[in-house]
């Protein structure tokens, strides 16, 4: 299989060329695949002519996207919409990695693929149109929404990942809030690259959730950092109302694994698990 991976060095697409050894795999950085700009984009993808194209770039300020709304719909959805046209053009898969953000939170047990979406952010209604854009545009398909997701190369889009957050808040010896009533289940990189994999090999088409199993509060994945490193840092709860960030977030966005689980395809780890493989793999822990 001839796999391209726009966003190749962002947390997850950089952990995918790890995952996709046995195939030909094409990785794509921003210098040389602007999703904005269609005609690069369409030359670039005809000359490779890949049996499945993963896109993983976006923009995932979710703050920021309130205030630059035309930056978040110009890379998470219009430019989306393009490359879905492409693939279709080439009969090649497109793999779309989407978020819990497309749901309102309003619920308190996982949310299922067939779940109806109601985002509450600018983010979340961008990346729920590029959605829309795949599915409608492009026949073979396949959309992993995850969540919380961390991985060794950071996230440089936000200058870093929840984890780095907060160990260099605590290297720093800063006072560390952290929000307790938003509950999701924080994902690591590797294991979503690992089962895109197993996803792309069967073929599987449609909406997939795809994170480690269990869940928690921000404030408690904090915690866990903390007490596997042995840390004791400044660190108390604080509310989503109290902290103020600028996009609404859901209050509870755990999803369900309906669609790996009719696959016949085992879950994830659980999240707690993962976080230790992941300060393992970063030098962090023994």
């Amino acid at each position: 299989m001839r796999v391209a991976i726009i966003g190749a060095n962002g947390q997850l697409g950089s952990e995918l060329p790890r995952a996709l050894t046995q195939w030909d795999v094409h990785p794509l950085t921003r210098p040389a695949c602007d999703l904005r700009d269609f005609a690069s984009v369409r030359a670039l993808l005809a000359g490779i002519r890949p049996t499945a194209v993963i896109n993983t770039a976006a923009i995932t300020r979710v703050d920021d996207c309130e205030s630059d709304t035309q930056t978040a719909f110009d890379v998470n959805a219009r430019a989306v919409l393009n490359l879905a046209r492409v693939c279709a053009d080439l009969d090649a898969a497109l793999v779309y990695l989407s978020t819990d953000y497309v749901f309102d939170g309003e619920q308190r047990s996982p949310y299922s693929e067939r779940d109806a979406p109601n985002p509450l952010s600018v983010y979340g209604v961008s990346k729920l149109a590029g959605e829309y854009f795949v599915r409608n545009v492009c026949a073979r398909h396949l959309i992993i929404r995850t969540s919380g997701l961390y991985g060794a190369a950071g996230s440089r889009g936000k200058g870093g990942n929840f984890v780095e957050t907060m160990l260099r808040l605590a290297a720093g010896n800063q006072a560390i809030r952290v929000v307790d009533d938003q509950v999701l289940a924080p994902t690591y990189a590797r294991d979503v690259a690992h089962l895109i994999r197993v996803l792309l090999e069967r073929e599987a088409g449609g909406i997939f959730h795809v994170t480690n199993t269990g869940a928690c509060s921000w404030y408690e994945f904090a915690g866990k950092i903390f007490d596997l490193l042995g840390l004791e840092p400044d660190f108390d709860s604080t509310t989503t109302a109290a902290f103020g960030a600028a996009a609404r977030r859901p209050a509870y966005s755990v999803l369900a694994h309906h669609g790996l689980e009719r696959c016949g395809i085992d879950d994830l780890r659980p999240w707690s698990d993962a976080l230790k493989a992941y300060l393992v793999e970063t030098g962090r822990l023994q």
